[in-house]
């Protein structure tokens, strides 16, 4: 008897020789033979049949999230390799650093269900995906009332125009330099922070919510006071060594001090005076509380009329945007495996992005059935991992059928709670997986 047991890889080099030596796939899918150039012609047709899918995949939504809301946000990607078509050194996300790149946009529905994912060169400025994203909504997935949830630096004005000229609405923030002009505009109050949630109208329709988070301001300052303490212990070690080294020049050390409050960040509101052969450290309490004024405050602008969306919907539809973010996150990991990208042309890498969306769509699933079993999702991959198929052979002959051995009790639960039911029979096939030599050298 031999096992075949099923596990997931990323990389066509390494498919290969693992589906040729524990998968079931050949029997499964009913494949005679087949090699890493199937797998690119399947990315292929992934990339030509990618909007007829999503199409499919947005008329199947759940009643729930059928709505006229979608968010919408970018991440990026590296590379392995310098000779991919959308290959570009941009603001990389991974922290991976001399790593072309791609830039991914991915556009959900309200409840953080991916309707569409798009590939753009890895130089592509956020702001720069959001044309694409506003014309996708208009002509397929566009309903009576639209509204596009984007962080801020997502949209701003030339984007609002876009959706203004579509009939289309906005939810979105504005950064810290923008509220202290509203501020000193007259249009919002410092005071209006102190309530839970607070909403006020500009004189042209352009709404604002704005909330302060203390959690988010208590941990500002406590970074502030951690930073202030190192500043601190930094000159008392050099008070330290002034006065064992009466030749050592004290000039040099408040400059290296000042370099480092700079480096902190924290040179606006931090003094260094040097008296004599001692400097000392204070802070200037009245610019530190104009630099604090606004920690934990944030400001939300819409579009949306006060009868169509209370100050509490549109609050809860920014945050949202954590859904898209966690989708990201579940993308670059949990065995999705988006990065690194080892493909190199257009086609192949849209089929890419667009296969780990659409595993994403399959973990959402999963994680909601298997929601009373109090487990990950990851968890559960893991048990299933253990599902084999085993070869049954019969002496001086050719294999007679494949059984699939009774599943251990959690396992059968995970299955149950997906109503997934598996067959004890396969017949078996002549399949074969071949791998090509020097594939690092040949890759597509």
């Amino acid at each position: 008897m031999a096992n075949h047991c099923p596990s997931y890889r990323s990389g066509f080099p390494l498919v290969g020789r693992t589906l040729g030596a524990s998968h079931a796939s050949g029997e499964i899918l009913g494949l005679a033979r087949f090699d890493e150039d199937d797998l690119y012609a399947n990315l292929d047709w992934l990339s030509q049949q990618q909007v007829a899918i999503e199409q499919r995949l947005f008329a199947q939504r759940q009643p729930a999230a059928a709505t006229g809301l979608f968010l919408y946000d970018v991440t990026s990607s590296y590379l392995e390799g310098k000779h991919n078509a959308f290959g570009a050194f941009g603001y990389n996300r991974d922290g991976k650093r001399g790593k072309q790149q791609i830039v991914v946009g991915l556009l959900c529905d309200a409840a953080g269900h991916p309707l569409a994912i798009e590939v753009f060169p890895g130089n592509t400025q956020d702001t720069k995906t959001f044309a694409a994203q506003i014309h996708k909504v208009a002509a397929r997935f566009g309903g009576s009332a639209v509204t596009l949830v984007g962080d801020r630096g997502m949209i701003k004005g030339p984007q609002i125009i876009a959706l203004q000229q579509q009939n289309f609405h906005f939810i979105t923030a504005i950064t810290k330099p923008q509220i202290e002009t509203l501020l000193a505009q007259g249009v919002l109050q410092m005071t209006l922070f102190d309530a839970p949630l607070a909403a006020v109208t500009d004189h042209d329709g352009t709404r604002y919510v704005l909330r302060r988070n203390p959690l988010r301001a208590a941990q500002l300052a406590a970074s502030r006071a951690a930073k202030y303490a190192t500043l601190d212990g930094a000159v008392v070690a050099a008070n330290q060594y002034l006065a064992t080294h009466p030749r050592a020049r004290p000039e040099g050390h408040l400059e290296k001090l000042k370099r480092q409050a700079e480096n902190l960040r924290i040179q606006e509101w931090s003094r260094l005076e040097l008296k004599e052969r001692t400097i000392t450290s204070s802070k200037d309490h009245d610019t530190l509380a104009a630099v604090s004024k606004l920690d934990g405050c944030y400001v939300l602008k819409t579009d949306l009329a006060q009868a169509v969306a209370a100050k509490e919907t549109i609050h809860a539809r920014y945050k949202d945007l954590a859904l898209v973010e966690g989708a990201f996150r579940t993308s670059k990991t949990v065995k999705l495996e988006l990065r690194p990208i080892h493909v190199r042309l257009a086609s192949r890498t849209r089929g890419h992005a667009f296969v780990v969306m659409l595993a994403y769509r399959i973990i959402q699933e999963l994680a909601r059935h298997w929601r009373h079993l109090d487990l990950t999702v990851q968890e559960g991959l893991d048990q299933l991992a253990s599902l084999c198929l085993t070869e049954i052979r019969i002496p001086h002959q050719p294999p007679s059928y494949h059984q699939l051995p009774t599943p251990r009790e959690s396992v059968q639960r995970l299955l149950a709670a997906a109503a997934i039911s598996l067959p004890t029979k396969i017949l078996p096939r002549e399949s074969a997986v071949s791998t090509k030599t020097k594939l690092t050298t040949r890759r597509k």
